[in-house]
């Protein structure tokens, strides 16, 4: 478990090339907002969060895999996440923010730099 890190991994990695891209400045993992975003977007109240398809449960083959062993600590993880998550989700809803969740398994798409100039309000030629 020590091999598994929290910041500056590949998916974000990948999100934060194609933001850079835009020509978007950011933040990275501000301590002072609610669940510590990847990228938070200060002036434009927004934020983006980069999960990782097991960690968070996320619907796709990767996602819904669940260990053989010592499966009920890995069920109680996961949903234990998915509801901080949501915790977090509605915190900035409170606030007034948006917030965007890109899955692991979507920083690999084609359109991940389209996706994130619409949430991010920017007009592409």
């Amino acid at each position: 478990m020590r091999a598994v890190k929290s910041q500056d991994t590949r998916p974000e990695m990948a999100v934060r090339r194609a933001v850079r891209a835009l020509g978007v400045h950011y933040r990275l993992h501000r301590k002072d907002l609610p669940g510590k975003p990847d990228l938070a977007f200060i002036g434009r109240r927004k934020a983006v969060f980069v999960h990782g398809c097991f960690w968070h449960g996320h619907d796709c083959a990767r996602g819904s895999r669940v260990p053989k062993t010592n499966r009920d600590y890995w069920l109680g993880k996961v949903s234990r996440n998915r509801a901080r998550d949501e915790k977090t989700r509605a915190a900035y809803k409170e606030m007034g923010w948006e917030i965007l969740t890109i899955w692991e398994c979507e920083t690999r798409s084609p359109d991940l730099k389209d996706r994130l100039a619409a949430f991010l309000d920017i007009v592409r030629a």
